[in-house]
């Protein structure tokens, strides 16, 4: 898939005439430096994923104790451009489907890279129980089993779309077949507090030799990252994500 140029218009001056004289625009209000990064954040607004899930119509359709991973592409606006989700424990159907239809009206923190929002890959885990009769939702913004247990303040690294980077998305590979399938792969990336990859592995492809492992390698290859935060500050990081491969149309 092949990112779209994203735009942001902005700024409209206006002036007010006198009988005798020409008022002077007033000096627009100084904007807040952005970071120099910054990863796609869920937020806590009316517009929120958090915000956004119908925990107690979950409970109604009868959803027990569920986890899912999902993925999502954010624009530099914050919406979401494209989602999946994956890996769901068994019984988690109703909160993937539930989670993949608020991913699609919501909005993000977007991602900033060199003070500057860019497109982003953010990776988070929901985890849904009913504790007392009363719905307990969590979304983390990682994928990493650990620390997603802890429930830790750690979000993962996010490759990134823009200058300095030459990740572009992921691209569905010739697979060789006629069958249309879906594909999940598993990389472990070695990232620095800078964002720069220092190092990748193919750990996992499902399903095997059809090249979607050589697919993930080459869509990461170059790649640049909005570096892993632990408790809002950049760290270096080793980490497992998985890479969602949907053919067009499905």
């Amino acid at each position: 898939m092949r990112l779209g140029t994203f735009c942001i218009i902005g700024l409209l001056l206006t002036a007010e005439l006198a009988s005798s004289q020409t008022a002077k625009p007033a000096s627009p209000s100084p904007t807040p430096a952005l970071p120099e990064f910054r990863p796609a954040l869920l937020g806590t607004g009316p517009d929120s994923l958090i915000n956004k899930i119908d925990t107690a119509d979950l409970i109604k359709k009868g959803q027990k104790d569920a986890a899912i991973m999902f993925s999502c592409l954010v624009a530099p606006t914050g919406d979401v451009v494209r989602s999946a989700g994956y890996r769901g424990a068994r019984g988690s159907e109703l909160l993937e489907r539930e989670v993949l239809k608020r991913l699609a009206n919501i909005k993000f923190i977007p991602a900033i890279h060199n003070h500057q929002p860019v497109v982003a890959v953010f990776y988070g885990t929901a985890t849904f129980a009913v504790v007392n009769g009363k719905p307990r939702l969590r979304i983390f913004s990682n994928q990493q089993l650990e620390e997603v247990k802890k429930e830790n303040d750690f979000i993962d690294p996010q490759p990134y779309a823009g200058p300095g980077s030459k990740f572009t998305g992921i691209h569905y590979p010739d697979t060789g077949t006629t069958v249309a399938l879906t594909g999940v792969v598993e990389l472990a990336l070695d990232i620095d507090a800078a964002g720069n990859l220092k190092n990748i592995q193919l750990v996992t492809e499902e399903p095997p030799y059809l090249g979607f492992g050589k697919a993930a390698l080459s869509d990461f290859d170059g790649a640049k990252f909005i570096p892993a935060f632990r408790n809002g500050k950049p760290v270096d990081s080793k980490v497992k994500v998985p890479i969602y491969y949907k053919p067009s149309g499905s």
